[in-house]
């Protein structure tokens, strides 16, 4: 029969292996299976405590038995392929809780930024030598734009901050865009300013941000928010060929993570209809779940009506409708209640940021999507934004919430201690962003104060209320690196070793869940995706040690070995 494999309170190496009659499976339907796993440590993530078992047997893309080792060998035939997993563990596939597929895409053919341990830019001199080494390796032609991102002004040293003059200096013949870590702005030089239409006679507009020269009206360069998203929704357009072998190439990025579902949190409709024209062509080697964002809804849903919506087609589908309603705390545009510490980006006096629509705006988008009965997922970062996003939430629903609403908050970073018994009221699940506590814990401290900033992403107090959160890496943000962002949630340590919020801290198998079954449930997939059970996709990922059985701080160094989508290796590349 079937076996639960436990561990030891003392984490020993030796497994206690225990009958589990629960997991008995019917296998008489099934044909011989392609593929049966053993010989690891193969999670199921059913459950509230962590269940092995001995052995995973997979036929036509789906599970079709998970128990013990003998029994699965009884289910093979000359063209079963037994994998040996060496000690390995395999999992179900990541489920990637909010990032920006299509910028994956992109990736490829820009220069990385991020600051230290994740890339070059600790500083501007550093950053510049990175643009030019990449400008000469690519051979970028004069005349054309060079796009960085990753750039991260809160570790720039003596508040030196990047700016047009020093990109106009570096690259006087050709527009240059570097994109904000917070993917929330970017800076620009002359050129690239020029390109976009932003000058000294632009004006600011509600909830965006333009730098401005000392003393004078000139952009220098970084700009934020609703002023920037103008240049965000112009990205440069693809080919039909770069299409399809951009997409491989994104998604390899996400495959090389171990996940096997990847979202495009904020889509607008040229690179909707790319990502479904690649999608067609038959470029998706893992699922695709887009969400189109809010000022464009109107124009997608002439195209693609929402009758399309729900339901994959070549791996891709429209999962809902996303709203953004503030910024990101480490640019110091997030929505706060209580003023940030260090002033605004642009040097603002008692600075809370600001909302990026009012709230009789954002009352009434939620109810439009309400009313579409289609999941929401809401971007909310400060507590005054939280605070909005439960005003609209409560205004759309006018008091009845006897229909389950399928609604996710997108960061949720400064959550409250009293928004928490709404979320469980109201069934809404947050989405964290524990990699802050990491990547951006120090600026936190510094914008927000130690107290609130220990309080980021509180998933302690989330599960324990009873949420099922998922966590992300809210890429090209933060890397797609999913065992760093397992990490961060159970060490909640920063890059400079400040421990940040340890009340927050979750075990690692909650890491997981939030990786993994919950993230199923976020995309209402959990009856295909999230555990290892009979009947659901073979989307599965091998790594080289279990997260369960190391020390919490080498979960980051866990490296994936393998992603399989639907029964078939995607990473490595076959």
């Amino acid at each position: 029969m079937p076996y639960r494999i436990l561990y030891d309170p003392l984490m020993s190496s030796k497994p206690l292996i225990l009958p589990l009659a629960s997991l008995l499976l019917s296998t008489a339907a099934f044909a011989a299976p392609d593929t049966i796993y053993h010989g690891g440590a193969i999670l199921t993530m059913a459950g509230p405590e962590p269940t092995y078992v001995e052995a995973l047997a997979v036929e036509e893309g789906r599970i079709t038995f998970a128990g013990s080792k003998a029994e699965a060998l009884a289910l093979k035939d000359d063209g079963t392929a037994l994998v040996d997993l060496g000690g390995k563990a395999l999992l179900p596939g990541f489920i990637d809780g909010h990032s920006h597929y299509y910028n994956s895409l992109q990736v490829a053919n820009q220069c990385q930024l991020y600051a230290p341990p994740s890339g070059p830019g600790k500083d501007v001199p550093s950053i510049i030598a990175e643009l030019k080494r990449y400008a000469a390796e690519r051979r970028i032609p004069k005349g054309e734009l060079i796009v960085g991102y990753g750039y991260d002004d809160t570790v720039m040293p003596d508040g030196r901050l990047l700016n047009r003059d020093d990109l106009d200096e570096a690259f006087p013949e050709n527009p240059v865009r570097i994109d904000h870590v917070s993917m929330h702005g970017g800076v620009l030089n002359s050129l690239a300013l020029a390109k976009y239409g932003i000058s000294a006679e632009t004006k600011t507009p509600a909830g965006g941000i333009i730098v401005r020269k000392p003393g004078t009206e000139e952009p220098w360069g970084l700009i934020m928010e609703t002023a920037f998203m103008p240049v965000f929704e112009q990205s440069e357009p693809m080919t039909p060929e770069q299409e399809i072998e951009w997409s491989k190439a994104g998604q390899m990025l996400y495959a090389a993570a171990g996940i096997t579902t990847a979202q495009d949190g904020a889509t607008h409709l040229g690179p909707l209809q790319a990502m479904k024209r690649a999608s067609e062509a038959g470029a998706n080697v893992i699922d695709v779940v887009v969400y189109p964002f809010i000022t464009d809804l109107d124009n997608i849903l002439a195209a693609l009506p929402a009758s399309e919506w729900g339901a994959y087609r070549n791996r891709f589908k429209i999962g809902g409708v996303k709203i953004t309603i503030d910024g990101s705390p480490q640019g110091r545009t997030a929505f706060f209640t209580t003023p940030y510490l260090t002033g605004g980006p642009g040097g603002e006096e008692n600075w809370k940021g600001e909302p990026t629509f009012p709230q009789l705006m954002v009352n009434q988008m939620v109810r439009k999507v309400y009313r579409m009965k289609v999941p929401l997922i809401l971007h909310c970062n400060g507590d005054a934004a939280i605070d909005a996003f439960l005003s609209a939430y409560e205004f759309a629903r006018g008091d009845d919430y006897s229909e389950p609403w399928n609604v996710t908050t997108i960061h949720t970073q400064f959550m409250r201690k009293d928004h928490i018994p709404k979320y469980v009221k109201y069934g809404i699940r947050p989405s964290f962003y524990t990699l802050h506590t990491f990547y951006f814990a120090d600026a936190h401290i510094a914008n927000r104060g130690p107290e609130q900033a220990a309080y980021i992403s509180p998933m302690r107090d989330a599960i324990d209320a009873g949420l099922r959160p998922s966590n992300h890496t809210d890429f090209v943000v933060a890397p797609l690196d999913q065992m760093m962002m397992l990490s961060s949630a159970v060490n909640r340590v920063s890059r400079a070793g400040k421990e940040v919020g340890l009340d927050q801290r979750i075990t690692a198998y909650e890491g997981l869940k939030a990786m993994t079954e919950w993230g199923a449930e976020q995309y209402g997939e959990e009856a295909s995706k999230g555990t290892l059970a009979v009947g659901k996709l073979a989307d599965l990922v091998i790594l080289d040690r279990d997260p369960l059985q190391v020390e919490a701080a080498a979960i980051r160094d866990i490296q994936v070995v393998e992603t399989i989508k639907e029964g078939r290796t995607v990473f490595p590349a076959p």
